[in-house]
């Protein structure tokens, strides 16, 4: 009974939040809607992108309204292994899921028909298509990293509940823009960004986020010392503790660009395996003289 209680009170919020609760609640309620609607309607789905969207959803839930966020706020490896979820695994997953369709599905059509939608998206869009610009992104996409991890803009973060939240909200929400740029599922004559421009603003990130993470494993100074001033959660050296802050920032967070690249390059081969493939069938059709 006693290890049922706590593992209940590691399910719990550390510190409740409506904001995340309501976003991944609506969002995985939206997804299964849709996807019910779509089945009606006859259509496939398939089960590894609902199975990567929802974990997706799942993973930001974890890290921002269980017992972790605790850890995360009181020491340095986890607070980074909790941006290295909101700002490249959970994004990565949900722009991989390519869920807009099935969100569009599983809004009520009410929603789908405010009045004001054509005037927002008249505001939106080009501010959206800004941060979406393929110079933007990366340097948006890196910059955030690094303001967030400037000394002392972080010991204020971690110290004010709204810039906590205010920091990793902004994690979340570049993440899925920038993986959402790259992993776009429509090709380039559909909108979709180059594929030669995709894999640019991939390699890009990899060496900023390098030197970063080099710098904070093999710094010899503590250069966060909001962690000395409340406390850290388990007893380890504060240096070992930003050594292991630094791999995470540096070696995880390089993967993903990397299995990014490799996930581009199988866009390219898909679709010239269908051109080459309708070629072939158009060949067969057409007398040979």
């Amino acid at each position: 009974m006693l290890e049922l209680e706590r593992v209940a009170g590691y399910l719990l919020p550390w510190e409740f939040s409506p904001s995340w609760v309501l976003f991944c609640l609506v969002a995985a309620a939206v997804y299964l809607r849709g996807m019910q609607r779509q089945r009606h309607q006859g259509q496939r789905v398939g089960y590894w992108r609902p199975f990567a969207f929802l974990l997706g959803v799942g993973a930001i839930y974890a890290v921002t309204q269980t017992h972790y966020d605790y850890l995360s706020q009181y020491m340095f490896f986890t607070h980074r292994a909790q941006h290295l979820v909101l700002h490249h695994a959970a994004p990565f997953l949900i722009a991989l899921a390519a869920p807009l369709p099935v969100l569009a599905a599983g809004m009520q059509s009410r929603l789908r028909q405010l009045p004001g939608r054509a005037a927002a998206g008249r505001v939106i869009s080009p501010l959206y298509r800004l941060l979406q610009h393929p110079v933007i992104a990366p340097l948006l996409f890196v910059g955030l990293i690094y303001f967030w991890l400037i000394p002392e803009v972080h010991f204020d973060a971690m110290l004010s509940h709204r810039l906590y939240q205010i920091m990793n909200w902004s994690m979340l929400l570049d993440g899925l823009l920038f993986w959402w740029l790259v992993l776009d599922p429509r090709t380039p004559k559909q909108g979709g960004l180059g594929y030669g421009a995709r894999i640019l603003a991939l390699l890009v990130v990899i060496p900023p986020q390098i030197l970063l993470g080099a710098y904070l494993t093999f710094s010899e100074n503590v250069l966060f010392d909001v962690y000395a001033v409340c406390g850290r959660a388990w007893p380890i050296s504060p240096l070992t503790d930003q050594q292991l802050g630094g791999l995470i920032t540096w070696i995880p967070a390089s993967m993903m660009s990397v299995i990014g690249v490799l996930l581009v390059i199988r866009y390219i081969l898909s679709e010239k395996g269908d051109v080459d493939g309708g070629k072939t069938a158009h060949e067969r059709r057409v007398p040979q003289p």
